[in-house]
């Protein structure tokens, strides 16, 4: 497929998501991935706000994420390159177990209050064990549909459904910190998570996926091309940028007197991604996929510059719906790049390496915006922020020339629909 096709192809019709989501082998993995991903937005910050309850801290609490995330990054590379070679049902079933017993650990540390140096290795196996129901899902869609505009739609879709929930879930999360117990959040969040997982695995379209043909054998596996490496920075920095607005934020709505808003003003910027994410997906720019990584990514860093200027929570919300534009196209374009670069039958690997990108990001932004929080204020850890995102935004924009189609690729047989 050539460059120039593959770019046209990422456009969408409205037509093309009611053929995706409307496909019969689809129903039963796209609800379970919906019951596994929605608390995903909903557990991180359960998770933040409280420990910080617990703790008083923003610090502990920004490390104690950091090492939720971090695990998250390792176990998306590990758990996609296993469900290349086995297919999704054994590991996501295994780690659903893992992921329920490391929970209860974590959740009986916090009430303990246990030193720091015991919560961030739990924390840090409890993200190891997320169910990347996320991955799967994903490149389900390669084995349901041909390539074309429903495949797109339902790329889209993912990267469009995954802000609806990261709407969601800091709203909810902000709301459920207040309940009598402040872990009420994190506990609801991996129920959901355990029962969509268990769902999606036994669901009937995923247990037909077996080992896929020309894994490759390489330590780098799907990062081993170049391309795959310059989405990966892409991808890092964009989990950087809103790594520091996760933490600076809900200190912003501490230090204003109203600590139970914080939640409801990370969802305020997911309100304009999910909006204008469907719009970029009917009609992306720029359409050449590596000036487009680059744009986006710097577009969103000097967004996110503006969050330091409002002197109200009202302004600040103002600024994260504007900010929040260019959140969905990121995903989306990520998604499509994927299919672009990503060496033959490493899919589930593949985005894996994008979701590892984009978690180490958030980990170093909300560790380091913890530190700038607590010494500078929430308005230079907004700055901080977008200098970070800039500065990828232009090492993406040197790697433009790697984003390109492979020479062949296989294409997966088929589930019959």
């Amino acid at each position: 497929m050539s460059q120039s096709v593959s770019h046209h192809e990422s456009r969408t019709s409205l037509a093309d998501y009611r053929t995706a989501l409307t496909t019969r082998a689809a129903r039963w993995p796209v609800v379970a991935a919906v019951l596994a991903r929605l608390p995903i937005a909903m557990i991180g910050i359960s998770a933040l706000l409280y420990v910080q309850r617990e703790t008083g801290s923003f610090a502990i609490a920004g490390l104690v994420s950091a090492g939720s995330l971090v695990g998250v990054s390792v176990g998306a590379v590990v758990q996609g390159r296993l469900i290349d070679r086995f297919g999704p049902t054994r590991p996501l079933l295994v780690v659903a177990v893992l992921l329920a017993l490391s929970m209860s650990a974590l959740v009986t540390a916090i009430e303990s209050h246990a030193a720091t140096a015991v919560l961030v290795p739990l924390a840090t196996l409890t993200g190891l064990t997320e169910p990347m129901v996320g991955s799967a899902s994903r490149a389900l869609w390669g084995r349901l549909l041909p390539p074309g505009g429903p495949r797109n739609a339902a790329y889209s879709y993912e990267a469009i459904s995954m802000e609806v929930f990261f709407i969601l879930g800091p709203g909810v999360a902000g709301l459920l910190v207040m309940a009598p117990w402040a872990g009420t959040g994190l506990v609801l969040g991996v129920a959901l998570q355990f029962t969509g997982a268990v769902l999606f695995a036994l669901s009937p379209a995923v247990r037909q996926w077996g080992p896929v043909p020309g894994s490759s054998g390489s330590l780098l596996g799907a990062l081993a091309g170049p391309g795959m490496r310059t989405l990966a920075i892409a991808a890092l920095g964009f989990g950087v940028v809103i790594g520091f607005v996760e933490v600076a934020v809900p200190a912003a709505a501490t230090e204003a007197g109203s600590p139970s808003t914080g939640g409801l003003l990370l969802s305020a910027w997911s309100l304009s991604s999910v909006a204008f994410g469907v719009a970029y997906s009917l009609r992306p720019w720029p359409r050449q996929l590596g000036v487009r990584l680059p744009v986006l990514l710097g577009g969103f860093g000097a967004l996110v510059a503006l969050l330091a200027w409002p002197s109200s929570l009202w302004g600040l919300a103002l600024m994260m719906l504007l900010a929040g534009a260019l959140i969905t196209p990121q995903s989306t374009a990520h998604s499509t790049a994927i299919e672009v670069v990503a060496p033959a039958g490493t899919a589930a690997e593949a985005f894996g390496w994008v979701l590892t990108a984009v978690t180490l990001g958030l980990a170093a932004g909300q560790s380091i915006s913890g530190y700038v929080v607590e010494h500078a204020g929430p308005g230079v850890a907004f700055l901080a922020a977008s200098v970070a995102g800039l500065v990828l935004a232009l090492v993406v924009w040197l790697l433009r020339g790697t984003v390109r189609a492979p020479r062949s690729a296989p294409v997966p047989e088929l589930v019959n629909a």
